[in-house]
C-alpha cells in the first residue's frame, strides 16, 4: 500500500486515509441524525457509563466494576434497540449516497409525471382535500403497500385527485407513487413521535409523512385538509408552505439521481 508519510516507526498509508474517511462519514451522519433529539442524551449517558466502568477498573473498585461491567456487556444490544430508527435512517443515507449508487434499481419519473404530481397536489390544495402522496426514490414500499389497496395504475393528475376525494373509499391513507405508476392507495404509514414543528402542532398525515421518510428513501407530499397548505417530508424532516414552482423543483431535485441512474442502466441494456 502506498505510504503517504511516516512519523517515527508509524506510517500513514492510503488505506489508513480511506479507513479514517469512512469512519468520519459514518460518525458525521450519525451525529446529524441524533442532534437535538433524546437519542443524543442517551448516547451521552452510555458514554458516561463506559468512562465510569473504565475508571472503576483502573482504581480497582470491584463492586462498582462488577455492576458497570454488567451494563457495558449489554450496551451493544441496548444501543441497537434504542437507536433503531437512527440506525435505519443512517443505512438509508448510506445506501442512497450518490457515490454508492451503482447497482440500485429505480424507475424514471419523466417531466410529465412530475407535472401530474404537482398539478394534482395544488388542485387538492385549492379544494382543501387532505392528501398524503409518497414518491418512491430508491427503496421499495412493498410492506406498506400491502396495508392498503394495490392499484398499479398509470399515474395521472385526475386519478390522484379522485383518490383523495373525501367520499372516495381510498382517500383515508397514503397513495404510493413509483415512477409512472400509482402502486397503492389507502396505505397505513408509521407515525413519527414528533407532534409539532417550531411550536405549530400538526396532525396524523404530517406525522405519518415524517415517519415513513425516516424509514424509507422517499419524498412525501402532504396537503392539509384544514388549510390547504402543502408540506414536504424527506429524511425525517418536514418543510411547510410550498409554492407550485418550489414543489416542482423539490420533486425534480429528489428524482434527479434516479433519472441519471435510469439513463445509465439503459445504456448497459443497449450494449
Amino acid at each position: 500500500m502506498l505510504e503517504i508519510f511516516k512519523v517515527g516507526f508509524l506510517s500513514f498509508t492510503l488505506l489508513d486515509l480511506l479507513d479514517i474517511t469512512v469512519v468520519a462519514f459514518i460518525i458525521y451522519n450519525l451525529y446529524r441524525l441524533i442532534k437535538g433529539t433524546i437519542a443524543a442524551q442517551i448516547l451521552v449517558g452510555l458514554i458516561i457509563v463506559l468512562i465510569l466502568s473504565i475508571s472503576a477498573q483502573a482504581v480497582n473498585l470491584k463492586a462498582i466494576s462488577l455492576l458497570l461491567k454488567f451494563i457495558t456487556d449489554i450496551w451493544l444490544i441496548a444501543f441497537i434497540i434504542i437507536f433503531q430508527p437512527e440506525i435505519r435512517r443512517l443505512l438509508v443515507i448510506l445506501a442512497t449516497n450518490p457515490l454508492l449508487k451503482f447497482s440500485s434499481k429505480q424507475q424514471n419519473i419523466e417531466n410529465e409525471n412530475v407535472t401530474a404530481i404537482v398539478e394534482a397536489s395544488f388542485q387538492l390544495s385549492q379544494l382543501q382535500y387532505g392528501a398524503l402522496i409518497v414518491l418512491i426514490k430508491t427503496s421499495g414500499m412493498r410492506g406498506f403497500n400491502e396495508t392498503g389497496t394495490i392499484i398499479n395504475a398509470r399515474l395521472s393528475k385526475e386519478l390522484l385527485v379522485s383518490i383523495f376525494f373525501p367520499r372516495s373509499p381510498l382517500h383515508d391513507g397514503a397513495a404510493v407513487v413509483n415512477g409512472d405508476l400509482i402502486e397503492a392507495a389507502k396505505c397505513t404509514l408509521p407515525m413519527a413521535q414528533i407532534t409539532d414543528l417550531q411550536g405549530v402542532p400538526f396532525g396524523m398525515r404530517h406525522r405519518a409523512a415524517i415517519g415513513i421518510s425516516e424509514q424509507a428513501d422517499v419524498l412525501v407530499i402532504v396537503v392539509s385538509e384544514e388549510s390547504g397548505l402543502i408540506s414536504v417530508a424527506e429524511n425525517g424532516k418536514l418543510e411547510r408552505g410550498f409554492s407550485k414552482e418550489q414543489l416542482r423543483k423539490r420533486v425534480n431535485d429528489a428524482m434527479r439521481v434516479g433519472r441519471k441512474e435510469g439513463s445509465l442502466l439503459s445504456l448497459f441494456k443497449k450494449s
